[in-house]
């Protein structure tokens, strides 16, 4: 054996090949705010204690969800004293909020610095661009997927529940904006019994996901009916909560909250981290806290222009999720909603962040993107190609690399006969 030949040698000199395709992202990355870093926890306190003194208030409210839902800021003024804002950007906030209401808890806004593009400030200030009559309001088609009460049903064997239109903070690029309107609204107890009697009359529904708005807005007694009711019904086998209060409220996640979801096991919760800058102190404690109890934690991350259509930011995004013990679950391409589309990004780019994620991070922090067909036909997966052809009993594959082989592809035997 040559000493080139010697499998020590081959594997350091792969070794070192493989730490070159890292070096690229290991500079970006620590370009990219996160909110975990020392740097953006001094920022985030500083601008914690601006708005304590401006709405008055103690670290106790700071840390009470209930203060933090009834001083959401909503007016334009308020804001205008808290983060930096153009006198064009508080006439384009004003010109916006005639069409489509908007508000900020005070948690989440502490994460807005001075920066024009910060992603905190994209997703929550309203900008001109949403004045655009481009998309519709209701692209899924939720109001022809609405069998009975507060259902929405695409799939044979799972349904949504949309138990309210009441939000922490109101995202701007939301799908469901349609049903913000202008005054906070949880479902009637009517409406909500009505969907609870659809489920049990079709047994083949297995999962359910209670979704919003924010669903752990409601009380914790509203919520423990709820999860008691659905619970009980023998053909459910799981639950699943979507929320975006570990983004922006994360106050909520309190023990008396912990002691009513603990109660309804098996129980899933998915929630909607876009930016490393949105995974704090606070939120990886809420995602703790949860995970702890036995309750694991998905992300379902929308894919925003100017925001995250980044492969360095995903990457990023996806490794601190999984510091905090939540799992990255779906891409969301952006669907074209009346005022959100400049968040909308092309196909490409979320091809191109799949591209290098696989084989660049372990596949826990690979989510899978995908595509909302067009009037609620569900969730399309989207895939760079890796099977290049087929051929007479083989097939050609491309690896994360871009090395091609040929793989056998045998047909499949009866394993009877063969035993």
């Amino acid at each position: 054996m040559t000493q080139e030949e010697n499998p020590r040698n081959i594997a350091i000199e792969r070794a070192d090949e493989l730490k070159k395709k890292i070096e690229e992202y290991l500079v970006i990355k620590d370009s990219i705010p996160r909110g975990l870093s020392n740097l953006q926890q001094e920022k985030i306190q500083q601008k914690k204690e601006k708005i304590l003194s401006i709405l008055n208030a103690r670290e106790k409210d700071w840390n009470d969800w209930k203060w933090q839902i009834k001083n959401k800021i909503w007016d334009v003024e308020l804001l205008s004293k808290i983060i930096d804002l153009k006198d064009f950007e508080i006439e384009n906030i004003k010109k916006v909020q005639q069409r489509y209401r908007w508000a900020i808890s005070p948690y989440y806004l502490s994460l807005i610095d001075d920066d024009k593009f910060n992603p905190v400030k994209l997703q929550s200030v309203p900008v001109l661009a949403e004045m655009s009559q481009y998309g519709c309001m209701d692209p899924m088609s939720e109001e022809y997927t609405n069998p009975a009460g507060a259902i929405t049903r695409r799939y044979p064997d799972r349904l949504i529940i949309n138990v309210t239109n009441v939000c922490s903070s109101y995202c701007r690029h939301c799908q469901r904006r349609r049903n913000i309107g202008t005054t906070d609204l949880h479902q009637t107890r009517s409406v909500l019994v009505e969907s609870i009697e659809y489920i049990k009359n079709n047994p083949e529904i297995r999962d359910v996901l209670i979704t919003g708005g924010d669903p752990l807005t409601l009380p914790d007694s509203e919520i423990d009916w709820l999860l008691h009711e659905i619970h009980a019904i023998p053909s459910v086998e799981l639950i699943r909560i979507g929320t975006r209060v570990l983004v922006n409220m994360p106050q909520r996640i309190t023990e008396e909250l912990l002691n009513v979801l603990k109660k309804y096991s098996p129980l899933y919760i998915n929630t909607q981290f876009n930016h490393p800058l949105e995974i704090t102190k606070e939120s990886k404690e809420a995602c703790e806290k949860l995970a702890n109890i036995g309750i694991p934690l998905g992300n379902q991350a929308v894919l925003l222009n100017g925001i995250n259509n980044d492969k360095y930011i995903m990457r990023l995004l996806n490794q601190e999720l999984l510091k905090c013990k939540v799992r990255p679950y779906y891409i969301f391409h952006a669907k074209y909603v009346m005022g959100t589309t400049h968040f909308n990004t092309s196909v490409d780019d979320g091809i191109e962040i799949m591209e290098y994620l696989r084989g660049y991070t372990s596949g826990m922090a690979i989510p899978t993107y995908v595509i909302n067909a067009p009037n609620g036909y569900g969730k399309t997966p989207i895939l760079p190609q890796y099977l290049i052809s087929r051929g007479k009993d083989y097939i050609k594959i491309r690896t994360w690399e871009g090395r091609c082989f040929d793989y056998p592809n045998h047909s499949t035997k009866d394993l009877k006969s063969i035993l």
